[in-house]
């Protein structure tokens, strides 16, 4: 396996170095929408060591983003009025994994529509940003 690039978009972001739209944040985990959303509210969990996937993470590092990823699970599933959520992790290039940072993606569902094809187009900021509080909202 590769070594874990300091470089990646996403310690940048967990650095200030990159804009992000934070949701929640504890010790170990941060939460961002994702820019190039599958469906609305579509949000990152990232943890906060380095680490570049499932494979190499530290156990108590993922106990941590799995904890964060079901309480946004839940705050998704009330601020979207979600029928469901969808949990995906990729890990390395065959698995799927772009960005080279532990990361899950957490998704609300409604039922028949279907997740929206991964392109390169960013959603509109304002879109995100709102997103982002009704997100809050539901986890106050």
């Amino acid at each position: 396996m590769t070594a874990y690039d300091p470089n990646n978009i996403f310690a940048k972001i967990l650095r200030g170095e990159l804009p992000s739209h934070k949701v929640f944040e504890d010790e170990k985990t941060v939460a961002i929408m994702d820019v190039m959303p599958r469906g609305d509210g579509h949000v990152l969990i990232l943890p906060k060591a380095p680490s570049r996937n499932l494979l190499d993470i530290d156990s108590a590092d993922l106990s941590a983003l799995t904890i964060t990823a079901q309480k946004l699970a839940k705050a998704l599933k009330k601020a979207f009025d979600a029928d469901g959520i969808t949990l995906q992790q990729f890990s390395e290039n065959a698995g799927g994994q772009v960005v080279f940072h532990t990361h899950f993606h957490v998704i609300p569902r409604h039922n028949g529509v279907a997740l929206r094809p991964h392109t390169v187009d960013m959603a509109d900021p304002d879109l995100l940003a709102n997103q982002a509080e009704q997100i809050r909202a539901a986890l106050a």
